[in-house]
């Protein structure tokens, strides 16, 4: 298998275990089996291990919005972007409807499915909320991941990124900082509500990280 075939495996495998633990693990907390914390470290946790095992093939974005801040930050050749971003999407769509076929009553609870809580913010404030925890995604993979910054703790501190965010932002969003986080479950639980945001923003999020940094922090 050629070198991008390799990188395309581990993002689709990467995309999949994250949505597959993650949503899992939102999924059964809805169900009363876990609870913020066990949400925040599945998911964090999950990007850590992912990291270190495939980062060395196609450096783990397992993310399209990490994969664009990438590509704007002049760190992927724009012949893979799109070949990256559909693996993304199909390992988190597989990744949904894993969980619909083994999880009983996960469809009901919308199988992680991240949702706005009108009831702590506004569709403004759940844009503007997604855009900055997805900005922290990205700076974070572009400053201790593929900067150096950090070295072998790259991982560690990109998966502590996501999973404190998720601390403060699930409560309000659902905590999506990934379009594939998104649309693997809307797609196997066939809920679409406000979807557009968790593409539009998280994506802005990551332009907006890669832009700072090949501009401004890449020499720092």
């Amino acid at each position: 298998m050629n070198g991008l075939g390799k990188a395309l495996t581990a993002e689709f495998i990467g995309t999949f275990a994250l949505i597959f633990i993650g949503a899992g693990a939102g999924t059964i907390a809805a169900l009363g089996g876990g609870n913020l914390i066990t949400v925040a470290l599945a998911h964090g946790l999950t990007i850590m291990i992912m990291a270190y095992a495939y980062g060395h093939i196609s450096g783990v974005h397992i993310n399209p919005a990490v994969t664009i801040g990438v590509y704007i930050a002049g760190k992927i050749e724009s012949g893979k972007v799109l070949a990256y971003i559909i693996a993304q999407l199909l390992g988190g769509i597989v990744a949904g409807f894993v969980l619909r076929l083994t999880i009983v009553g996960g469809v009901e609870m919308g199988l992680g499915t991240t949702v706005i809580n009108y009831s702590h913010t506004t569709l403004i404030g759940a844009f503007v909320l997604e855009m900055i925890a997805t900005f922290f995604l990205v700076n974070s993979v572009l400053n201790a991941g593929i900067g150096g910054k950090a070295g072998n703790m790259a991982p560690v501190a990109i998966g502590l990124t996501v999973g404190a965010s998720i601390m403060f932002f699930r409560p309000l969003t659902g905590a999506s900082l990934n379009p594939a986080r998104t649309i693997g479950p809307a797609v196997a639980a066939g809920i679409y509500t406000d979807i557009w945001v968790y593409i539009v923003a998280t994506i802005l999020g990551g332009i907006l990280a890669g832009l700072l940094y090949r501009h401004y922090l890449e020499d720092a």
